[in-house]
């Protein structure tokens, strides 16, 4: 995606899906969630290991089926070989585009997404590019 693109992405969207949001507030899910829960995003962590039923007042349900309202962007904190299994069931459910996190990369994921026509995004932090390309405030762009 061009960098407009992914502005406008992230602009028009309004529900992000966390795959992999953990509950301890040191891992990278935790922080990201938190920054997109305070910009007003919707947010829905999808994590089956996860034992609490919301993170700082997001849901956590187990998988992308049960998140209760249209995803916009499925946003991916899982290891490169489980992205195409995330793919799949984020094409089975209508979102609209899937995001995997810095550091993740997955021909077979991109493969997936682009055949459904869904905007995809990898090796890419959603926190750094928002504040990058959509804050305001500009303490928040470094």
């Amino acid at each position: 995606m061009t960098e407009t693109e992914v502005r406008e992405l992230l602009a028009s969207s309004k529900v992000i899906a966390v795959v992999g949001l953990s509950a301890n507030a040191d891992r990278p899910s935790n922080q990201v969630a938190w920054y997109l829960h305070h910009q007003g995003y919707e947010l829905y962590g999808v994590n089956p290991e996860c034992d609490q039923s919301d993170v700082f007042g997001v849901p956590v349900v187990a998988s992308l089926d049960q998140v209760p309202k249209p995803i916009d962007i499925v946003d991916v904190f899982r290891r490169a070989e489980y992205t195409p299994e995330v793919a799949e069931a984020a094409v089975a459910v209508g979102a609209r585009s899937l995001w995997l996190q810095l550091g993740i990369r997955s021909p077979r994921a991109r493969a997936i997404a682009e055949a459904a026509g869904l905007p995809y995004v990898e090796d890419a932090c959603i926190k750094i590019e928002h504040a990058r390309l959509l804050s305001r405030n500009p303490a928040t762009r470094h």
